[in-house]
């Protein structure tokens, strides 16, 4: 029904985000990766939208991207996926990286991130693995990380483990870090991730 929105920041937390557009106030549920993407309050933003439809609700979902609202309504095709689930994989982890995940068949990948076990992570790997590879073919779909971004990504998390952190923790503040500054050594990403955790 909705496309994008186009309009004025008036507020934005880590899981919501309110636009004014023609004078009217609209609430997006976002996830922790658009909500660190939008500009200050005040500023001009676009979300692009996804309208959740049920018996007693309407409810507004809002992304920075196109390629993050696609991988969200791949999720909730998912059996056992609802919305605030797919927000969790989209807050937990950059679309690139799920999309690599499931292409490489790595459920370990995904069951880090918050609300997702074991057996939920499977399921969407075998659900969205011939979607995601028809997406790749098309060139819709993100194209996955290379090996060597993978290598530093998988030794950040395991410094910061080593630490003490926990492995959801560790890996959305690599993510965090990677996706700001896809171009740092092992060493950098830790340092900027332990800066990350302890400004939270």
């Amino acid at each position: 029904m909705y496309a994008y929105f186009r309009g004025r920041v008036v507020s934005v937390l880590p899981e919501e985000a309110v636009l004014e557009v023609s004078g009217i106030a609209y609430r997006f549920l976002i996830s922790s990766s658009t909500s660190r993407s939008l500009p200050p309050t005040g500023s001009e933003a676009i979300l692009y939208t996804h309208l959740s439809v049920r018996e007693d609700a309407l409810q507004l979902y809002g992304f920075s991207s196109e390629e993050e609202k696609q991988l969200f309504r791949l999720l909730l095709l998912v059996s056992g996926v609802g919305p605030k689930l797919a927000l969790a994989v989209l807050s937990g982890l950059p679309v690139a990286e799920v999309h690599e995940a499931i292409l490489a068949n790595a459920p370990e990948r995904l069951f880090g991130v918050t609300g997702v076990g074991r057996k939920t992570a499977a399921r969407i790997i075998l659900e969205l693995r011939d979607r995601i590879l028809k997406l790749s073919a098309e060139g819709t779909a993100p194209a996955p990380a290379g090996a060597l971004s993978c290598g530093i990504r998988e030794d950040a998390t395991s410094a910061l483990l080593t630490l003490g952190f926990s492995r959801t923790a560790a890996q959305q503040a690599v993510s965090g870090v990677l996706e700001a500054n896809p171009g740092g050594s092992v060493e950098d990403v830790v340092k900027s991730a332990l800066l990350f955790m302890h400004n939270r």
